[in-house]
């Protein structure tokens, strides 16, 4: 299948290991997930600025039974939105604690990106995130 041309440049960066967040070039404000117009000012000349990849953990839901239809083999998996510190939020998937749990996760936790590898992206084009260090 092929990649649509409004997220291929988002599923590259995440393939390369950088989080890229949608930003236009004439309001210069960020948004998330990709638009053929600004949703501030509807210009269509936009672009693609690297995200710090920093955020607030705003909710969660840890699935371990009953995934949908070709997620079978995932679980148990987690699944979250988080609100970039660029103010922009994102349905992301959560590392799982060297537990192999995320039973250490709370809503408002500080999290960051977490680069993964091109075969998994390509799998599950989708970015990830663990909690915050320090």
């Amino acid at each position: 299948m092929q990649t649509p041309v409004i997220v291929r440049e988002f599923r590259a960066g995440l393939a390369a290991g950088d989080l890229l967040v949608q930003s236009c070039h004439d309001c210069g404000k960020p948004n998330m997930w990709p638009r053929y117009a600004c949703p501030h000012c509807q210009s269509e000349n936009l672009g693609w600025l690297k995200s710090a990849g920093t955020g607030t953990l705003h909710s969660f839901c840890v699935l371990r039974q009953g995934a949908p239809e070709g997620y079978e083999e995932d679980l148990p998996y987690a699944i979250g939105v988080v609100k970039l510190d660029e103010g922009v939020q994102l349905a992301v998937r959560l590392e799982p604690q060297s537990d192999g749990d995320w039973s250490a996760y709370q809503c408002d936790d500080r999290v960051e990106f977490v680069a993964v590898d091109a075969a998994q992206i390509e799998k599950r084009p989708c970015a990830t995130f663990r909690r915050a260090v320090g």
